[in-house]
Order: C-alpha cells, then sequence, then structure tokens
C-alpha cells in the first residue's frame, strides 16, 4: 500500500471514527473510577515524563494524532484552557499515537503550544494502551484516579465538556482541601 494512500485511509477513518463512536452508547468505560495505570515517557523536547509523579494536579491526558483533523481542530483550546488552568493545578499532555518516522511532522504540529507532548511509541511504560479511536481525552483527578473519558462526538471536545468534568477536581483554595481530608 503506498503512502499516499494509507495516509488517505487514516485520514477517512479519522473523519469517520467519531460518526462510529457517537452512534453506540459508550457502556464501556471500565476505566473510569479506578486509579491511572503506568505512564512513562520522553518527552519530544527530550524530558522523561511520569504519570505518577503528577499526583496531585488535575491531569488531561489527550490522545491524538496529525493525521486526524479532528484532533489538530482541538489542540488551540487545549492550550487555551492549560494556560487557564495550569495555575490551578491542571495540567495537559498531548500524546501522539503517530508512527515514529512522523517526529518530525509531530513536533512542527506542537510548534507554539506549551503542554507536554509526546509520542506514543516513546512509553517505557504505557498501562492505556493503544487508542481505539482519537482523538480520546483521559481525565486523572488528584488522587490518580481516572475521573472521565471523553470520546470523539461529532462536535469535537468543546472547552465546556472539558470545565465540566475539570473543575469539579479543581481545589478552590488549601482551606477546602484540608476540609474535604
Amino acid at each position: 500500500m503506498t503512502t499516499q494512500r494509507y495516509r488517505a485511509l487514516r485520514c477517512l477513518f479519522s473523519l469517520l471514527a467519531p460518526l462510529l463512536i457517537a452512534s453506540r452508547t459508550v457502556a464501556a468505560i471500565d476505566e473510569v473510577g479506578q486509579p491511572a495505570p503506568a505512564l512513562v515517557v520522553k518527552q519530544l523536547d527530550g524530558r522523561d515524563l511520569d504519570l505518577a509523579s503528577l499526583r496531585g494536579k488535575v491531569v488531561v491526558l489527550n490522545f491524538w494524532a496529525t493525521w486526524c483533523p479532528p484532533c489538530r481542530a482541538e489542540m488551540p483550546m487545549l492550550e487555551a484552557f492549560y494556560q487557564k488552568h495550569q495555575s490551578e493545578g491542571v495540567t495537559v499532555i498531548g500524546l501522539s499515537a503517530d508512527d515514529p518516522h512522523e517526529r518530525k511532522v509531530v513536533s512542527r504540529a506542537i510548534l507554539g503550544l506549551t503542554y507536554p507532548a509526546a509520542l506514543l511509541v516513546d512509553a517505557k511504560a504505557n498501562g492505556f494502551g493503544t487508542p481505539r479511536a482519537l482523538p480520546i481525552t483521559y481525565i486523572i483527578g488528584p488522587d490518580g484516579i481516572i475521573r472521565a473519558r471523553l470520546l470523539p462526538t461529532k462536535q469535537g471536545l468543546t472547552e465546556q465538556d472539558l470545565a465540566s468534568a475539570v473543575t469539579p477536581l479543581v481545589p478552590q483554595d488549601a482551606e477546602s482541601i484540608t476540609r474535604k481530608e
């Protein structure tokens, strides 16, 4: 199969996947309520990222790919959300499902983004496995528990969707953390 044909099929899949998933009832959210699995990966900037080291923060873990138009469309919103909420202990991680030979394309795609990004194939430990659809976003609470899995829909992930999943997990201040414990 030629590279051009392969990319066309991947693009077609990325356009159809949200429609297929949206047409099914999402009953298999077995990860929600469970501890986040291990994820240790070398970021595109060369630094190591260990999900376990982010305990205490709300983590928005977004699986995406350069060949996925819905993925690319939500990246500016994810960046804006990260900029707006990182001071509240929220971090965003972009994990690209692109092939290793696409590293330069991935690096160009994240230019201007300030949240950490890595290639899925660079993971030393990846308990999340290979995503069944893209984009897919996991919301992990400060306690390390997966609190939501946001699947692709026709309209794509919105800031309102993200805020609805993240805001309840962000402590308002240090006193509220003490009162909860």
